[in-house]
């Protein structure tokens, strides 16, 4: 009795072996509007080359904190890549990151030189301020009261989305 495979049964893939993986969005590399389908660059600790990833993405930006459920395959023409089944947003835990994220023009009202204010004010508080005690960003200088009510908006607006996005895929629902 021979236990050599058919060529068919050669060619059926196994599951994929699925990983996590987080890192940094460095760059949109395409975007669907229509589909959600993304071509992305990530920065991941501890790994010099940039990682790229594909999948279904509703709304991400460079800088954001991904937090990615997926697995590897081999493209034939564009190499390794990351395909993405799910994902989340992280917060970032350093300085520079919550600086470039808060900087990246995802806030309306907070451009560069206003979140290197407020994280060189709050430091490593600066997330936890703007969600539980945004009055407080009055303290930085050149924030005014009405600023301060356009980067509550934009940070609820935010909130909202991402909220959606997990309920979304918490029941197997393209975020798209």
């Amino acid at each position: 009795m021979s236990t050599s495979l058919t060529s068919t049964q050669r060619q059926v893939n196994p599951t994929p072996q699925y990983e996590i993986i987080t890192g940094v969005i460095e760059r949109l590399t395409f975007h669907s509007e229509e589909s959600g389908y993304t071509v992305a660059r990530l920065v991941r600790p501890k790994s010099k080359d940039l990682t790229t990833i594909v999948g279904s993405f509703a709304n991400i930006q460079p800088r954001q904190t991904l937090q990615l459920t997926g697995f590897w395959r081999d493209h034939p023409q564009f190499g390794p890549q990351f395909q993405v089944v799910n994902y989340r947003e992280s917060l970032p835990a350093t300085l520079t990151g919550i600086e470039k994220y808060l900087g990246s023009g995802s806030i309306k009202g907070v451009g560069p030189v206003t979140a290197r204010r407020i994280v060189a004010h709050f430091g490593l508080e600066t997330l936890e301020i703007i969600e539980n005690q945004i009055e407080r960003l009055i303290e930085v200088q050149s924030i005014t009261k009405k600023r301060i009510t356009l980067i509550k908006n934009a940070w609820e607006t935010q909130k909202a989305i991402k909220e959606v996005m997990v309920f979304l895929q918490s029941h197997g629902v393209s975020t798209t």
